[in-house]
């Protein structure tokens, strides 16, 4: 019997190996990768930004792309049936946006910690997460 709730866990990544131990650590919790939700939260594009002012780059072509790095980083069996996402804007704020819509019971989040003064006036991710989410969030830490 876990502890956590097993039926709609929430891992927000940024492809970082710690974040790839958060999705291993949340696939212990749930019986069916089916109910796991990894999402990637993309920055909102700069229209100063080159590839913006010549037409290259918009927000479905980023898209595509970390879809595509996903399916090719997470292609062994035990990741098969993950729903993945992306979405864009404030990290914090659109994984809390997510969680909510989905109804998710458990988000799990790595964080690097306290690093520098900017923490103090920004405040990170999970922090962020863990102060706003409706369930109950577990932090993973070095």
């Amino acid at each position: 019997m876990s502890i956590f709730p097993r039926n709609s866990v929430l891992v927000p990544i940024d492809f970082s190996d710690q974040s790839v131990e958060a999705i291993n650590v949340a696939l212990e919790f749930i019986a069916d990768a089916s109910h796991l939700s990894v999402l990637h939260v993309l920055p909102r594009l700069n229209p100063a930004e080159p590839g913006v002012r010549w037409h290259t780059v918009d927000d479905n072509t980023r898209k595509e792309y970390v879809e595509k790095i996903f399916d090719q980083k997470f292609q062994k069996p035990e990741y098969q049936g993950i729903n993945f996402s992306v979405a864009i804007g404030s990290p914090g704020r659109e994984i809390l946006d997510y969680a909510q819509k989905k109804q998710v019971e458990l988000i799990v989040i790595y964080s690097q910690g306290p690093n520098s003064m900017g923490r103090f006036l920004l405040g990170s991710v999970a922090e962020r997460v863990v102060r706003y989410s409706h369930c109950p969030v577990l932090v993973l830490r070095n």
